[in-house]
């Protein structure tokens, strides 16, 4: 882990979208959801429950709108991929495998941390593999491998290698029930008692993580070479959105669509709306300059590990409720929503003193 900063104020020229996207994905996670989510329970209309109801993940079958937020969160980190290993493609590779190496067991340790019980102290308690940061982890694994020795022809078919080598056993043994998707039976089998939610599969499920990182590095690729054709490049990115979201629709009558086992329709449906959603900030930000109001967001997104883990982890609310406990009377039953708007206003009041010192934690 490193901790960047910079006192001259030069930065490096980056593709502003990235950071701005990224950030989005990371307020919706660690403010506004939790934020809504206690407000909204507290309030009895029929608009409070459908927002309620996206704002949480489907229970099996199909795709809500919080579907996207871990899925976005992998074609990120393939989408900035590109830019990244740009300086190894033909040099050394022995320097960025260390780096994938040391990146992915600081990811799998502080997905412990976050979801794996790991502080419990408690091995009866401790998850191996439960977590996004995790599924990050293998997906940049396995996009490493095939960014570095591989050209774009070699890409394209390894990535549709991955998504078939998932798909046809899954379709093939087992079937797309919570227990009896084949998944599920070799997580079972792998990790026994050091797994987390069963509902969730992990170790089979790493090739498909690799697809939407694979996805990700595809939109990188095309942003890094469009130089000053920005805005044919954003419509790129937005017709192979709409092709895979088709593709994904029609796959769906066969393979159904379960966020919670990654199922190929699935992984083409989020990595579709993923690819809408790069064209759309691209082409706004990149290609229009129109940051605008924006601009906070990358408060979140360059540091966006950060942000996840206090998130995450660390309970601010004490600090809340200790200056504002004479609030509880009246706030009545929005006693607590307070407290949890308080807690991620301190996270954000963090991230912002960071941004404005230039201090970026990175992996």
């Amino acid at each position: 882990m490193a901790i960047d900063s910079t006192s001259d104020g030069r930065q490096a020229k980056r593709l502003e979208s990235l950071d701005i996207l990224r950030g989005l994905d990371l307020f919706l996670l660690v403010f506004l959801q939790p934020v809504l989510v206690s407000v909204l329970s507290r309030i009895d209309s029929p608009a409070a429950a459908w927002l309620l109801f996206q704002l949480d993940h489907e229970v099996w079958e199909g795709f809500r709108f919080w579907d996207i937020i871990m899925p976005l969160f992998l074609f990120m980190a393939g989408a900035a991929m590109p830019f990244s290993f740009s300086k190894y493609r033909n040099g050394a590779k022995s320097k960025v495998y260390w780096r994938v190496f040391r990146r992915c067991v600081l990811l799998f340790l502080i997905g412990m941390v976050v979801q794996g019980n790991l502080l419990a102290f408690d091995p009866e308690h401790i998850y191996i593999y439960t977590n996004t940061l995790q599924a990050i982890a293998a997906g940049y694994l396995i996009g490493a491998v095939i960014l570095l020795h591989c050209n774009l022809r070699w890409q394209i078919i390894a990535t549709v290698v991955l998504l078939a080598a998932y798909s046809l056993p899954m379709s093939l043994w087992g079937d797309f029930s919570p227990k009896g998707n084949l998944a599920n039976v070799i997580d079972e089998a792998v990790l026994g008692r050091f797994r987390g939610d069963p509902t969730y599969t992990w170790v089979f499920t790493s090739l498909v993580f690799g697809v939407t990182v694979m996805l990700g590095a595809f939109a990188g690729q095309i942003m890094k070479s469009a130089g000053t054709a920005r805005v044919r490049a954003a419509g790129r990115l937005a017709v192979i959105g709409l092709a895979l979201v088709l593709t994904a629709w029609l796959w769906s009558y066969e393979t159904p669509v379960v966020k919670r086992i990654w199922s190929g329709s699935m992984t083409l449906l989020s990595g579709g709306y993923c690819f809408l959603l790069m064209a759309l900030f691209y082409y706004l930000i990149d290609c229009r300059g129109w940051l605008g109001w924006l601009g906070w967001l990358k408060i979140y997104g360059m540091n966006a590990i950060t942000a996840y883990v206090l998130g995450e982890v660390i309970n601010f609310r004490s600090i809340v409720q200790s200056v504002s406990f004479g609030l509880q009377p009246y706030l009545g039953d929005f006693y607590p929503c307070w407290l949890t708007f308080g807690n991620f206003l301190v996270l954000y009041f963090i991230l912002l003193v960071m941004y404005r010192n230039k201090v970026f934690v990175k992996l």
